[in-house]
């Protein structure tokens, strides 16, 4: 069965291979997706349906890691979006 700890440790661990996409709209939406199913499921009190997410998380993580590979394989110019998050980033460094 998973515990509070083993969902958590699942949540960031998602986020944290998310991030390393490449490309901003697949690394957007997927936070967006992961935050979303964790917000719309942290009040399942059934352990069945718990261990069914838990599994579904899983996997999923596997899949984000074999595309977060892949994606990394080629080289996209980032989108200027990117670019002005970077620049106000170093502006309040600066600052």
């Amino acid at each position: 069965m998973a515990s509070r700890k083993d969902i958590l440790n699942l949540y960031r661990n998602l986020i944290r291979e998310t991030k390393k996409w490449n490309l901003y709209n697949f690394r957007m939406y997927t936070l967006r997706k992961i935050r979303y199913e964790f917000q719309q499921n942290k009040t399942v009190q059934d352990k069945k349906k718990i261990n069914e997410y838990y599994n579904k998380g899983l996997e999923n993580l596997e899949i984000i890691k074999r595309q977060v590979i892949i994606g990394n394989l080629y080289h996209f110019k980032p989108l200027i979006i990117e670019n002005i998050k970077k620049k106000d980033n170093l502006n309040k460094n600066l600052n």
